[in-house]
């Protein structure tokens, strides 16, 4: 080595020692700089809240709302799924759901790093809320997607097979489709899909599966000859009262903060359901001469499906428009549509949900204000977001009808979907849970 060489190396050691001890302070200087997250006590006390506010949208408001509109005989049956579902997806949340949907992967399918809650602690933190928190909001999402679905088959579904394919449907559709709309790295996030409270996540994708369960299971015995009249219209208004206040949770609580932003989402939904509930009403009382308490019912939660994609993005005129045209495209699909087509949707899940879904999703892109969501809507010149609106639709309309359509057909192939006839008959009641309403 020349003595240049034994000169320069230490030289140039100190050198680079003292760049990597610099580049070091640096790093922890700009680490004490960036804030670091912590707890807000406020914004954790309303997803408390508004956790607590979904859960009672399914047990008992979905519960009720459907119950009283079978027959008598199906009554317990139905309020069972319901509450059954409820316990099913609440474990495989915790088990696998929520990893899939909330952690990184790719931009379709997240990991199974979260599986069964790993890592996850009480000072775990997501934002300034406890992770925990966000967990259970999330879970209370995934429990009342499958719990609609089962609107679409009432009165014709084996209870054994109807948990085998809530099970899969949780894990392989819904969790799935969170991600692309809110997971980390999701490609419809990624796209500039506006989906604030689930118009794709929950109401497309279930009214997209319950319509699919429809036409697999095939219609009910004596339908649409026979009377399927409601046994109960009081138990489906107080379901449905339920439903309305726990959308709230739904709406408002997606924000995951108690700001002016879940404010106006909960202005707006108020507006939107009142909106569709008379104009719901008074189509009905113009085409059949009376209003009715199943219409007006229907038509408040199709204004609450239409805002849901919307409510974190327009305001409260957008908010009316959008119920007033669920409303009418709602009651549309609840009869015209249905009986144009011929398909045997029990309880309109597809009727209501997957079109009120797709009504919001669209008019989303039309009505959304950059000062309220930070993105311009159709009204504000930025005509592509209808596009990206109804490329998230298309996606979810696509993957959830396919893989719905496989999961049923290898059910009923291993054990079959629909009940013996003389059991639809004499009803569900007696013959799966052994009990009867007297």
């Amino acid at each position: 080595m020349s003595r240049l060489s034994l000169i320069a190396a230490p030289i140039m050691a100190v050198t680079l020692g003292l760049a990597g001890l610099a580049g070091e302070a640096f790093a922890q200087d700009a680490a004490a700089a960036a804030p670091t997250p912590t707890l807000s006590p406020g914004d954790t006390a309303w997803m408390l809240t508004a956790t607590a506010l979904v859960l009672f949208m399914t047990i008992p408001g979905l519960a009720l709302f459907y119950g009283g509109m079978v027959r008598k005989m199906n009554v317990l049956a139905t309020v069972m799924q319901s509450f059954a579902i409820c316990a099913l997806v609440t474990v495989l949340w915790f088990a696998v759901g929520y990893s899939i949907a909330f952690t990184e992967g790719t931009p379709f399918y997240g990991s199974l790093s979260k599986a069964f809650l790993s890592g996850v602690t009480k000072d775990s933190l997501s934002g300034v809320i406890p992770e925990t928190v966000f967990i259970v909001f999330q879970m209370t999402f995934a429990i009342i997607t499958p719990a609609l679905i089962a609107g679409a088959f009432a009165d014709r579904m084996k209870f054994s097979s109807m948990l085998v394919f809530m099970g899969i449907w949780s894990v392989v559709i819904y969790a799935p489709i969170t991600h692309w709309v809110w997971g980390p790295g999701g490609y419809l996030l990624g796209d500039g899909v506006l989906d604030y409270a689930g118009g794709t996540v929950v109401h497309i994708n279930a009214g997209v599966a319950g319509l699919v369960a429809a036409l697999v299971l095939g219609k009910r015995k004596g339908y649409p000859n026979e009377n399927f009249a409601p046994h109960n219209l009081v138990l489906s208004l107080v379901g449905a009262s339920m439903l309305w206040v726990g959308w709230f949770g739904f709406n408002a609580g997606s924000a995951l903060a108690a700001d002016g932003r879940a404010g106006m989402a909960m202005l707006v939904t108020q507006i939107a359901a009142a909106s569709a509930a008379l104009v719901w009403m008074l189509v009905e009382w113009a085409a059949k001469g009376k209003p009715s308490v199943l219409g007006i019912i229907s038509g408040a939660v199709a204004g609450l499906v239409a805002i849901t994609p919307a409510s974190g993005f327009v305001g409260p005129v957008g908010a009316l428009v959008i119920g007033g045209a669920a409303g009418v495209v709602c009651y549309w699909g609840a009869t015209g549509l249905k009986h144009a087509l011929g398909y045997d949707d029990s309880l309109d899940a597809f009727g209501v949900h997957g079109v009120g879904g797709i009504v919001g999703a669209i008019l989303t892109g039309v009505f959304a204000q950059e000062a309220i969501g930070g993105t311009a809507g159709l009204l504000e010149g930025n005509s592509g977001q209808v596009v990206t609106q109804i490329i998230g639709i298309a996606a979810t309309v696509v993957y959830s009808a396919i893989g719905s359509f496989i999961i049923l057909k290898v059910i009923d192939v291993v054990m079959g979907l629909r009940v013996d006839e003389d059991v639809e008959r004499d009803g569900l009641d007696l013959a799966l849970h052994g009990e009867t309403i007297h």
